[in-house]
């Protein structure tokens, strides 16, 4: 019986990778659509605390008036970043170039020959290669941004049917009570860490623009932008989105004083930002082991790339705050979070 047991969950956790891999193109903004959908719900949870009249208005007003506001903002920052992404391109033979006069120079200075370097770990090394891949993962996203407000308004249709089906599925007040505690104590928690995450890669994104913007860095919206991305990854994305710019800033100048600019300055704003502003903000949120982060990180990375890897963790925290809502679950939530905690009545 306990063979059969494991068989059955092995077979259902190979199946369940097979479906998330095979339907990669429709639930990458399915998955998307959802996050953002808690996000408009905590927006809209705000805007109903303004005094005298948040209260007051219906519930679908302030979903369209939150709705508006996230989509105008996301279409105006797109609009940029799309102008950003054909500069970049235009000037990529320019920072090929640059590229080879600083290979030059260190070769010529230290017989380092740094092309060679990289061929000899790394294989052929092209920067237009990397660029279009960066770029192509993020148009992935744009290309699906109709879909995805699809996506929301269903959600929001589902939204106000749903009590109704709360109600039919737990005829008994008591069921039907336990039933919505837990399933708003659900919501309003992913609400809250996705606003709150959300709310922490912009002040890192916005800090690190200016800072490139001072330096006068091409694009800096563009990697403004990679670096709010990437700033849900925990550790890894830090790096990642700290090396990406101080890079192009080398190709760009094509000597080494902007790029270690960069890395000491935005170097600095994500050490503030993670060690201090972060904690402070979203306290133990967070609630994961060091090694699931890493494990679901790579886990999603495989399945669906860049964009795996950037909801990654949201994904994990919305998997432990569900496990850990349930007697049944709540030893795989253990397993999964930090400290071996789950809170029932704050923050995970």
């Amino acid at each position: 019986m306990h063979t059969n047991r494991t068989t059955n969950i092995i077979l259902v956790f190979l199946g369940s990778v097979a479906i998330l891999y095979i339907g990669k193109r429709f639930l990458v903004p399915l998955v998307l659509a959802l996050l953002v959908w808690f996000l408009i719900r905590e927006i809209r949870s705000q805007a109903e605390k303004i005094p005298f009249f948040g209260d007051r208005l219906p519930r679908w007003f302030w979903n369209i008036f939150s709705s508006i506001i996230l989509f105008t903002l996301a279409g105006v920052v797109v609009n940029m970043i799309i102008n950003n992404m054909q500069d970049l391109s235009v000037n990529l033979h320019l920072y090929e170039k640059n590229l080879q006069v600083f290979n030059q120079e260190i070769e010529d200075k230290y017989g380092l020959n740094l092309y060679n370097e990289l061929k000899l770990y790394y294989g052929e090394f092209k920067l237009s290669s990397i660029i279009s891949f960066i770029i192509s993962s993020l148009t992935d996203i744009f290309s699906d941004f109709i879909l995805i407000l699809l996506y929301i308004l269903f959600f929001f249709v589902e939204e106000s049917v749903f009590q109704n089906k709360i109600a039919r599925l737990f005829p008994q007040k008591t069921e039907r009570f336990e039933a919505e505690i837990n399933l708003k104590r659900f919501s309003d928690t992913i609400s809250r860490y996705i606003s709150l995450k959300t709310f922490v890669s912009l002040i890192t994104g916005l800090a690190s623009y200016t800072i490139l913007i001072i330096i006068g860095v091409d694009s800096a919206l563009f990697w403004s932008f990679l670096i709010f991305i990437l700033n849900f990854i925990p550790n890894i994305g830090s790096l990642v989105a700290t090396v990406f710019p101080a890079l192009i800033a080398l190709f760009q100048f094509g000597n080494t004083g902007p790029f270690f600019m960069i890395l000491l300055l935005v170097g600095a704003i994500q050490m503030i930002v993670g060690n201090i502003i972060e904690p402070r903000i979203m306290g133990n949120s967070l609630n994961l082991s060091a090694l699931v982060v890493l494990l679901s990180l790579v886990f999603w990375g495989l399945l669906w790339g860049i964009i795996g890897m950037a909801i990654s963790v949201p994904l994990t925290v919305i998997l432990v705050i569900l496990l850990g809502q349930f007697d049944s679950t709540k030893p795989v939530a253990i397993l999964l979070s930090e400290k071996g905690e789950i809170a029932d009545d704050e923050l995970l």
